[in-house]
């Protein structure tokens, strides 16, 4: 949001400089990211004076060209070639002097500098309007004031205008500040709390009053609850035409292009008090005015000539044959004011927030007035700010008010009541401020003091506050005036120590996140919020269970969502595209659910795993990521928590194309595997992509915290190797499985090291190639007891597996 600060002058009578006011600003809340610097004219016309021609005569060697002599005030005249066919002597003249930087037509500097033109030294240029920014005329130079005197800075001659703009950013929730007196009546308070006395000055409207009835336009407000107040009035015998200088400037240096003079003062008015304005042009008003809602699917084209199909909550400005405006959003194209409008009907209203920001969002406008209707504009000035338009129409484009003004506003928005304790606001702020003080900045806040008593204050808020409805609302509003600053510091340092337990949810995340950040993942955080198509790329999920937005920003933006697994692949996606293809991923989030029984919200830690192991590198070939790969670090995590016993389950997801799931007992822990190509498809997304989704709350319960330490082994291993000739369908699980029943005490360690497919091999069988450590850790084990544990291990391979030795 732009400030002008000779706007806000206007307001206040203050004679600061910007940077002071912009940090007092900034300390109430209304923090000032830059201060901008703006200029009626660009360059400010620095460098031009007023010159006064006292000869010219014909250049000797061009017939376009004129010789000049010219007066600038400092007694030494100077030459100046000039081509304009109506420079002469005894003219007063603006002259840019060397030096001098000037604009052209895009905006391009370029400096004024002593120089010869056809043989004839120039010390200046005599300028045309055009060239000075003042206008866009240049057939001529332009010819000033015979009374002017040399030497007079062309600035004051034509009132430049110097302004400084401050560029706020402004929060959702301070829609009491989005204009030029809600900023000043912040900026009073703030001051009041400094010890400078000021007074707010808001524009008088005594001076209105009807000078005609002769027309009368009527009102009826049917939507009462989507527009609660709706005012108008006539003004007719209007000249449209543009605007004074004054008032462009006041729209050009908070970013406003001016138009013409009746749109300019709506946008002048909506950005002085905060009311959003719409004229209409009185003539194209069939009968009365008609406040409602209209079927679905009805055509309507805005004054941006497009073409608008109608949600049947959208409110509408009508009259007795169809629409004529979006209700605080956007015009339409055939109601609105033109070059030959005389008469108009002025609209001043309240409208409902949350109408406006749905009706905003389903056509896709962002509109001034719209980002103010749906953040909630101030009740209680509606008629005012008419009045206030009203007269400044007059003063612009001329005209008569021609009717009383209409007030629809048959239930009063009420002001908002708070009572607030001194010890709360005590405790809250952890200083404990003179009542007085409280009671002096709620004043200067426009809040109404209605009781006092020891324990604290009874309070009415003004409805225009519409983030200041509890009590907390009012601390924060008593501490943000008062100053964050000035809030003591305890020189005496208070410590305790906290009895936390070892498992605490961040406590885990921090370990594991640190050990995957070892093995080269990155973590991510992705938006909770996504599209509800993305249910129906998995059965497993149920667009019933989907966690709806009421006011989505937009239809990408409008569910919870139900799995982690999509917007880690938007990331996947948008790092393809931009030449990062070898990712490493992890998240820590939530997936939402509407079940029958109620909300759900269920943690998730998810892994992805996509591209190529390693960096290229003249040392070593690239391998792809692969899934036994991906498993070390999902099996890495669980062996980090201390979680055993595991084993493998069918996996459940049918968001894998091939996959397993590791459970405890019958409870999933992690499902992992590779992502099916349909789904991969959806993002664009062309090579292989691994995913693992732990069930983070189950991982908390059995996570082990007891370390066992146990001594270094004095007595050697041993290793011995088997190679197995086995059915296709036997796995390597089963035959660990059947390794450790085995031998539960000395085996340590079981290794595939091999696996072969060949045509040497009979039909439908392979060979695996295992290592098996040995170790006794109380003596050196003999030759006996070695060959006796492997002949144990080779006979329950045969019966069990039918494997035999190759």
């Amino acid at each position: 949001m732009k400030i002008s600060y000779n706007w806000l002058k206007q307001f206040i009578k203050i004679d600061w400089k910007s940077e002071e006011t912009a940090a007092l600003l900034t300390d109430l809340g209304l923090e000032v990211e830059i201060v901008e610097k703006y200029q009626s004219v660009k360059g400010g016309l620095e460098g031009i004076v007023v010159g006064h021609v006292l000869t010219c005569i014909q250049h000797p060697d061009a017939d376009r060209l004129k010789i000049t002599t010219v007066d600038l005030g400092n007694g030494v005249p100077v030459q100046i070639v000039c081509g304009a066919s109506n420079v002469a002597a005894g003219q007063k003249v603006p002259v840019a002097t060397i030096g001098t930087v000037l604009y052209d037509a895009a905006g391009v500097a370029f400096s004024i500098k002593k120089g010869k033109i056809r043989g004839q030294e120039s010390h200046g240029m005599i300028c045309a309007e055009d060239e000075l920014g003042l206008g866009e005329s240049h057939d001529g130079i332009m010819i000033l004031d015979e009374a002017l005197v040399p030497g007079t800075p062309a600035a004051t001659v034509f009132k430049i205008e110097n302004d400084e703009v401050f560029e706020i950013g402004l929060t959702p929730n301070r829609a009491d500040a989005m204009s030029h007196l809600g900023t000043a009546r912040d900026l009073r308070a703030g001051m009041l709390q400094s010890g400078v006395n000021v007074e707010l000055i808001t524009p008088s409207v005594s001076n209105f009053r009807v000078d005609k009835r002769i027309l009368k336009i009527d009102v009826d407000v049917k939507e009462a609850k989507l527009a609660p107040r709706y005012c108008g009035v006539t003004i007719s015998g209007i000249t449209v035409k543009a605007s004074p200088a004054w008032l462009q400037n006041r729209l050009k240096a908070i970013g406003i292009n001016p138009k013409n003079n009746i749109v300019d003062v709506t946008n002048y008015v909506l950005h002085e008090l905060g009311q959003p304005l719409h004229a209409f042009d009185a003539s194209k008003i069939n009968g009365k005015i008609i406040v409602k809602t209209l079927a679905a699917g009805t055509k309507f084209i805005t004054l941006d000539d497009v073409e608008r199909t109608l949600h049947e909550e959208d409110l509408m400005i009508c009259d007795e044959k169809g629409p004529l405006c979006i209700a605080g959003v956007f015009g339409g194209k055939k109601s609105g004011v033109s070059e030959n409008t005389n008469s108009i009907f002025l609209e001043s209203a309240y409208f409902n927030p949350v109408s406006i920001r749905k009706t905003a969002k389903r056509h896709q406008l962002n509109t001034d007035a719209s980002f103010r209707f749906e953040r909630g504009i101030d009740p209680t000035i509606t008629e005012y700010a008419l009045k206030r338009a009203a007269l400044l129409i007059q003063e612009v484009a001329g005209g008569e008010i021609t009717s009383d003004v209409i007030n629809v506003y048959p239930k009063k928005i009420e002001d908002f009541t708070v009572f607030l304790n001194f010890s709360k606001v005590a405790k809250i702020i952890g200083q404990e401020l003179p009542k007085d003080t409280i009671k002096k900045i709620l004043v200067s806040l426009d809040i109404k003091v209605n009781s006092v008593s020891d324990a604290g204050l009874g309070l009415t808020i003004p409805a225009y506050r519409v983030d200041v409805q509890r009590e907390i609302d009012v601390i924060e509003e008593i501490l943000r005036v008062y100053g964050y600053n000035n809030i003591n510091f305890s020189k005496k340092l208070n410590a305790t120590v906290s009895n936390s337990p070892r498992n605490e949810d961040y406590k885990i995340q921090n370990t594991i996140a640190t050990q995957l950040n070892s093995q080269g993942f990155n973590e991510m955080m992705a938006n909770s919020l996504t599209t509800a198509s993305y249910v129906a790329l998995s059965d497993v999920l149920n667009s019933e269970h989907n966690v709806t937005m009421l006011n989505p920003l937009s239809n990408d933006l409008a569910t919870m969502r139900q799995s982690l697994l999509f917007s880690g692949l938007e990331a996947i996606s948008y790092n393809i595209n931009r030449k990062n293809a070898d990712l490493k991923l992890f998240e820590f989030g939530k997936s939402y659910h509407n079940f029958p029984s109620g909300y759900e919200e269920h943690k998730h830690l998810t892994l992805f795993l996509s591209g190529n192991r390693n960096q290229e590198n003249w040392a070593s070939a690239q391998k792809p990521s692969d899934f036994f790969l991906f498993k070390g670090y999902v099996n890495g995590i669980l062996s980090r928590l201390g979680i055993q016993k595991t084993q493998n389950l069918p996996v459940t997801s049918d968001v894998f194309s091939e996959g397993i799931a590791i459970g405890f007992g019958q409870d999933i822990l992690v499902e992992l595997g590779v992502v099916k190509k349909s789904i991969l498809k959806h993002f664009g997304i062309k090579q292989e992509v691994f995913f693992a989704d732990f069930n983070w709350a189950l991982i908390l319960k059995l996570i082990s915290t007891k370390i066992k330490y146990t001594e270094i082994p004095k007595y050697p291993e041993v290793r011995r190797d088997l190679a197995l000739l086995i059915d296709q369908n036997v796995t390597y699980d089963s035959i660990y499985n059947i390794a450790r029943q085995t031998e539960k005490s000395l085996l340590k360690d079981i290794n595939l090291f091999d696996v072969y497919e060949g045509s040497n091999l009979p039909e439908g069988k392979k060979s695996y190639a295992l290592s098996f450590t040995i170790q006794d850790n109380s003596k050196t084990l003999t030759d006996a007891q070695i060959d006796k544990i492997m002949s144990k291990l080779q006979n329950n391979f045969e019966t069990e597996l039918g494997a035999s030795l190759r």
